[in-house]
């Protein structure tokens, strides 16, 4: 067995993998970027390397090389699935724990890939290599790269006069992503259902498989929650998956975890069609993990140190149910786009597996991929497995980043999922009523207790300092002007926080008492006791029942010459860097028109004018790093500018 294994990757599958290592008695190394230097992965490894990225081949094999290490683990994404580093390792004398060499070569090409299993008798989806096939596969179809994998670059074809600017789009998409535009042509499966086995092999010619996993809760071909077992298939499909999985395994002399990727219709469940194999550890893994009883990422050591599978087909049991939600940073009511900041507390939930890499301090930035987290709960049936994840995200907070909890519960509560009836289309046609653009009032209610708390002075005090409001005749209270995303609201609040009356706007008043509590802010509120997570960081940060709202205030003043609403900062609706910079200072723009472009995670935004007017103010350049909401330039319309003239 190996004494020392470096971890060739970051976040939370580096956490994962390192967990396993400790508890085999294995010395741990982690690399780590700029990025990354305060990170957990660096905290909790025995020791860590400073590399100039995570796809440096020379970098990570030099560090492995300097820390004595005998082996690395890949993780999943960056270079798991490269051949170059699995033999870059084996020419240094260390050993690659996954796939040999060839194996990810040939599986990594969609066209040999497909040609391979088939050869092997696995099932594969109907097509060509070349979108002059597309007639002969009939509408709809799909186009994919033959390279990477993803969803990027998969292009929809419904009819032939779709064909020629899908298959340009698509080829353009393929080779910014992969430096490969060929495609793939095959038939579309309707209302599909995307299902994979998990398979474990030994050097020794031995391989079994560990069940399916459900994957079918997708969001542009990325996969948002996963379960297993799937519950569309019967025993006898099971099995006959199984088998393909392991025959498509052998026909590349495959060892250690991997998983086959099916596509089954949810008409047909008896029908199900190879799509790829992963030649790596699956971020779903879990859900296998929690139903088997057996910990992956171990077998994946012991596989790779020359020990042989001592499970055989039939010793593989299933138990329960399992369903994992992914966490993200990014915003569902900003069109998903990716979000970020300083972690300022962390919310977990008890009794649930959850595989983070979250801290308070934990800088989530823009270089790498939005995923903070996984929440995966077991049951002994798919409506308990499914309540207990519910349950688990009400509980989950990440105050100073925004993330999809509210979404990811909205979803798991879709009358559909909740009975099993999904195919890879579900969140796309659902998702209007599955994203939130409202703020509940009781957020703007529970900030205006905390800043009358923050306004109270403590002890024996002068009554001219307490935040009464007061005026002849009455007290009149203290007033808010709050704003929560795009939402803003006038609150009033009257009394003390151990008796106060509050008014959001035009609604009824409510009567309100609360305190803080450490962390947390307690409220009484409409007849029932609510506690919040709080945090402050800028704005403050409250967090309950799987919510996490900032709420900021701003002065509360009436407008003057000056001042407009259609006025004010053109803000960026994500952390990134400024790519290209259309404007210049004192240039007359129309409403609409483009004045920069933002980049995030390979997601390009176009900021464009909100009104006719005058770029009054730019305050960033191309290359710059921006926060999220960060002010990037200033448009004054034309009726303002009038006024100020005529005022000078």
């Amino acid at each position: 067995m190996f004494d020392t294994v470096l971890v060739a990757n970051r976040g939370e599958i580096a956490i994962r993998v390192m967990d396993t290592l400790r508890r085999m008695g294995i010395r741990t190394v982690a690399v780590y970027t700029d990025a990354d230097a305060g990170t957990r992965q660096v905290r909790e490894a025995d020791a860590a390397l400073r590399i100039s990225s995570y796809l440096a081949i020379d970098d990570v094999v030099r560090a492995a090389k300097s820390a004595g290490a005998q082996a690395v683990h890949p993780g999943y994404g960056f270079l798991a699935e490269n051949a170059r580093f699995a033999q870059a390792c084996a020419d240094a004398g260390i050993v690659f724990i996954g796939p040999p060499a060839s194996a990810i070569d040939a599986m990594g090409d969609k066209i040999r890939a497909k040609a391979t299993v088939s050869a092997a008798g696995v099932p594969v989806v109907p097509g060509g290599t070349d979108p002059s096939a597309a007639d002969e596969v009939g509408y709809p179809l799909l186009l994919k790269p033959s390279a990477g994998g993803g969803g990027k670059g998969m292009r929809l074809v419904t009819s032939p006069d779709e064909l020629d600017a899908a298959v340009e789009s698509a080829r353009r998409e393929a080779a910014s992503s992969f430096g490969d535009d060929r495609l793939l042509v095959e038939r579309f499966v309707p209302t599909p259902r995307h299902i994979e086995i998990q398979v474990l092999a030994d050097a020794h010619g031995h391989v079994i498989h560990l069940g399916e996993r459900e994957c079918s809760l997708q969001r542009r071909h990325q996969k948002i929650i996963e379960e297993a077992p799937s519950v569309l298939l019967d025993e006898a499909t099971r099995a006959r998956m199984g088998e393909a999985a392991v025959e498509a395994a052998r026909s590349v002399g495959y060892t250690g975890a991997g998983t086959v990727e099916f596509i089954v219709s949810a008409e047909r469940p008896g029908e199900f069609f190879f799509m790829e194999m992963n030649t790596r550890l699956q971020v779903e893994h879990p859900v296998t993990e929690l139903v088997t009883g057996l910990d992956l990422v171990e077998w994946q050591v012991r596989v790779a140190a020359g020990e042989r599978l001592s499970l055989a087909q039939e010793d593989i049991r299933f138990n329960g149910h399992a369903v994992e939600a992914r966490v993200y940073a990014e915003d569902p009511a900003r069109g998903f786009i990716p979000t970020g900041g300083t972690v300022l507390a962390v919310g977990e939930p008890r009794g649930v597996r959850v595989d983070s890499w979250l801290a308070p301090g934990t800088v989530v930035s823009s270089n790498y991929d939005p995923m903070l987290a996984k929440v995966i709960a077991w049951g002994p049936d798919r409506a308990a497995a499914v309540h207990r994840l519910d349950r688990a995200l009400a509980e989950v907070a990440v105050p100073g980043v925004v993330t999809n909890v509210t979404f990811l519960r909205a979803l798991l509560a879709d009358p559909d999922v909740h009975n099993g009836r999904i195919d890879t289309g579900l969140v796309e046609r659902k998702l209007d009523t599955l994203v939130r653009h409202t703020v509940d009032e009781e957020f703007f209610v529970a900030a205006a207790l905390d800043r009358l708390i923050e306004l109270t002075p403590q002890g024996d005090a002068d009554p001219w300092e307490v935040p009464s409001g007061w005026r002849l005749g009455a007290p009149g209270g203290v007033v808010f002007r709050l704003r929560a995303g795009e939402t803003e609201a006038l609150v009033r609040i009257e009394g003390t926080p151990e008796s106060a009356v509050v008014t959001v706007g035009d609604s009824e008043p409510v009567e309100v008492s609360g305190r803080r509590a450490g962390d947390r802010l307690e409220v009484h509120y409409a007849g029932e006791f609510r506690r919040y997570l709080r945090a402050l960081g800028g704005d403050l940060w409250l967090a309950r029942d799987g919510r996490c709202v900032a709420i900021g205030e701003r002065p509360n003043l009436l407008a003057t010459h000056g001042e407009s609403s259609d006025a004010g900062p053109v803000t960026s609706p994500m952390p990134g860097t400024v790519l290209v910079v259309k404007v210049s200072p004192g240039e007359h723009v129309s409403a609409g028109s483009p004045l920069l472009v933002v980049e995030a995670m390979k997601m390009e935004h176009t900021l464009v004018a909100p009104v006719d007017g005058v770029v009054s103010q730019l305050l960033v350049q191309a290359g710059q790093q921006v926060a999220l909401d960060e002010t990037l330039a200033v448009v004054t319309p034309h009726a303002e500018l009038r006024e100020q003239e005529e005022i000078r």
